[in-house]
């Protein structure tokens, strides 16, 4: 496999060594930082593929690391996975608000954590589509670019968000529950937890009825089901 560096960031020593070990006989190289501003620094220099990112740091917690990252361009587009001991909703929807792809609650099971780590690289690959370019209203979708725009300016969407709105765009009219939507973007089971999706989806909203109002219903809600895009593609 191509060697791909991952950011361990975790201020227990003998959680980093377990981590690093089995990362290892993985195939990945691991950075490793013990606080906030360490993480900060390694990510920006190294540009890692992806960051395993504990939430209870001390001084700057993982949450903060998140939203800084996630507000630079050239870190944003990094896949990250929360790590914490604590598993309280508000935790796990704070993380998802930051822009995590994912969170996963200590102790954790090592072989769980490799494949969700397989499942977000795999996922933040661009896809291969047959056509370049996609339009909907004043949305348009380059792919080869890997870019959104809507009123004629660029959309700031993370990885996630813009894999979820190609799905939607690309199978315009059609409901997606949000299992379907969690098996397709996130490539795997999230174990009936359907949160993520529509904290994405309300992100994805609020994006596109800032570029264009009249995009402010163009995601609709089907009850009891899911979602689905509802402007014709032209």
């Amino acid at each position: 496999m191509t060697e791909k560096k991952i950011l361990v960031v975790d201020d227990e020593a003998s959680i980093r060594s377990l981590l690093l070990l089995n990362l290892q006989r993985a195939g990945y190289t691991v950075l490793e930082a013990a606080d906030g501003q360490q993480a900060i620094l390694l990510a920006e220099q190294e540009k890692p593929a992806l960051l395993l990112l504990d939430l209870m740091l001390p001084g700057m917690d993982g949450l903060a690391v998140c939203r800084h990252l996630k507000e630079q361009p050239a870190t944003a587009g990094i896949p990250i996975i929360m790590l914490t001991a604590r598993d309280e909703e508000i935790d796990r929807v704070l993380g998802l608000e930051m822009g995590a792809d994912d969170y996963v609650a200590k102790p954790f099971s090592v072989r769980e954590l490799m494949a969700r780590i397989k499942a977000v690289l795999r996922r933040s690959l661009p896809q291969p589509v047959r056509d370049s370019e996609l339009r909907a209203g004043s949305l348009l979708l380059d792919f080869s670019a890997y870019t959104a725009a809507a009123g004629g300016q660029i959309l700031s969407l993370t990885p996630k968000e813009y894999e979820l709105l190609k799905l939607l765009v690309t199978n315009q009219g059609r409901a997606f529950s949000r299992d379907e939507l969690l098996e397709k973007i996130w490539g795997y089971e999230y174990f009936g937890d359907t949160r993520t999706v529509d904290v994405h989806i309300r992100h994805l909203r609020a994006k596109l009825a800032a570029a264009d109002a009249s995009l402010l219903n163009a995601i609709g809600t089907v009850r009891g089901v899911g979602y689905r895009f509802e402007l014709p593609v032209r």
